[in-house]
């Protein structure tokens, strides 16, 4: 819209300018001929007396008419020499005194004839008349006069009209041009400071940057970003009150059915009798099945577990993450006690956890990137097969900077991501077809907004032997 409205604003500029330019050529040409008009009426007035010059016929058969000329046609001829010329011709056109050269057409009637000639690389306006002579009877005069303005005109309309007013045509279309572009760049620079913005940068656009009538219109898209990042926060705050209001009862509700398959599994080692026995107390009354407590204590701990990555996922969000105080972060003290949170996880299913750090700082906050590790963590763990291998890795290195970065990492040799999955896996409630395992899809998602929150890159890659699956973390230089 704006290059339409920039190329609009400049043929509105260069159209008048053209037009200028045709209009100035059309006055120069009525310039000209009003002055041609002129120059022709004063050669209408000298062909009499071009005509009383002529004092008596020639005597002879090859010999010039007796002549004297009259001081207006001496005055024409003589002072405007090489320009000028006369001739007087008989009734058949044939020239007996005068330049030879001009070109003498008789005219039909008594009035003057003009006609132009071009001789010497002058263009002559050359008048024509049948007239009475004082002495010789009627015969023809012309004169020629290479001044003619017109004719000059014609001639120089190239160099002296079109090629000027081209070039200014030109000159203006370059300078209007270059002063559009010049005024549409704070709202060039408006523009691309909009469309440069993430989907969560939702800050306001500073005014005073912005020509003055330019501001509606920064004011207009500072009042939506507040409206968007207000139901934004809003949202946010929904989500994070509804998961905290969650956890409790949640909570109880786990315990309570852990305790019941605790009892389940006590009575299955006892025996039937033992059951018998602990039928009659209050407090041991049994009446589901062992294998249905142990499917209400599964799903009771996965919604459990969805409710906390529901608030975690609240309070990762990356504006809300920017603007919280960061501090000084031990990423080697992170993994560790990472790899010690996860040990006993790792060796039910006889994976091998290993730990590959080096001491190294960062500036974030501790508790979301520790959030984001144990999503990792449990991801690898989750869908690692038995005997498997997942690694824990931090330090600092050259990842494609131009200096070493920061870096978390967590490696498993698991089945990995197919290549075109590896954009989706990061959106919110997103599962691999065909994944093995129970899981609500949130794990990566949150990783991916701690990630912005903390302005680092997450990189999701093939493992080891393009098996399995390295994400990492890479902190800014």
């Amino acid at each position: 819209m704006t290059t339409t409205l920039r190329n609009r604003l400049l043929l509105l500029l260069v159209l008048p300018v053209c037009v200028l330019a045709v209009a100035g050529s059309w006055w120069g040409y009525r310039s000209a001929e009003t002055a041609a008009g002129q120059h022709d009426q004063r050669l209408l007035r000298l062909l009499p007396q071009l005509a009383d010059s002529v004092m008596a016929p020639a005597i002879g058969k090859d010999m010039e008419p007796l002549m004297a000329l009259s001081p207006s046609i001496d005055d024409f001829v003589r002072n405007r020499s090489g320009i000028t010329g006369f001739a007087v011709a008989d009734l058949d056109g044939h020239v007996l005194a005068g330049d030879p050269w001009i070109s003498v057409v008789v005219p039909t009637t008594p009035a003057a004839e003009f006609h132009s000639q071009e001789f010497g690389g002058i263009t002559y306006r050359v008048a024509v008349q049948r007239a009475m002579t004082a002495g010789a009877g009627e015969m023809v005069v012309a004169l020629a006069d290479g001044s003619d303005v017109r004719q000059q005109w014609r001639h120089q309309l190239l160099t002296h009209v079109l090629l000027p007013n081209m070039l200014l045509v030109v000159v203006a279309a370059l300078l209007i041009y270059w002063s559009v572009r010049k005024a549409f760049k704070p709202l060039l620079d408006l523009a691309q400071a909009v469309e440069s913005r993430s989907p969560r940068d939702l800050s306001p656009i500073d005014e005073t940057t912005s020509p003055k009538e330019v501001r509606p219109l920064v004011q207009s898209l500072n009042r939506l970003f507040g409206l968007v990042q207000a139901q934004s926060e809003t949202q946010r705050r929904f989500v994070a009150d509804a998961a905290h209001q969650l956890r409790t009862p949640l909570a109880a509700l786990q315990a309570q059915v852990e305790a019941w398959a605790l009892m389940a599994a006590q009575v299955e080692r006892l025996g039937p009798a033992s059951a018998g026995a602990e039928a009659d107390q209050p407090q041991s009354g049994l009446f589901l099945q062992t294998e249905q407590i142990e499917k209400l204590r599964n799903a009771t701990r996965r919604t459990s577990q969805l409710a906390h990555q529901l608030l975690a996922l609240s309070r990762a969000d990356a504006r809300h993450v920017q603007s919280q105080a960061h501090e000084r972060v031990d990423l080697k003290e992170l993994c560790e006690n990472l790899l010690e949170a996860f040990w006993d996880s790792a060796a039910a299913k006889q994976i091998d956890l290993g730990l590959e750090v080096e001491a190294v700082y960062i500036s974030g906050q501790a508790w979301l990137l520790r959030e984001l590790l144990s999503n990792l963590v449990d991801n690898a763990i989750k869908y690692t097969p038995s005997g498997g291998q997942v690694t824990l890795r931090c330090g600092r290195r050259r990842l494609g900077g131009r200096q070493p970065q920061a870096f978390l990492q967590v490696e498993d040799d698991g089945p990995g991501v197919p290549l075109g999955e590896t954009g989706r896996i990061l959106e919110r409630f997103y599962r691999l077809p065909g994944s093995v395992g129970e899981g609500s899809g949130l794990g990566l998602a949150i990783a991916h907004e701690i990630a912005q929150g903390h302005h680092a890159a997450l990189r999701l890659t093939p493992g080891a032997g393009q098996q399995g699956l390295q994400v990492t973390l890479v902190f800014p230089e």
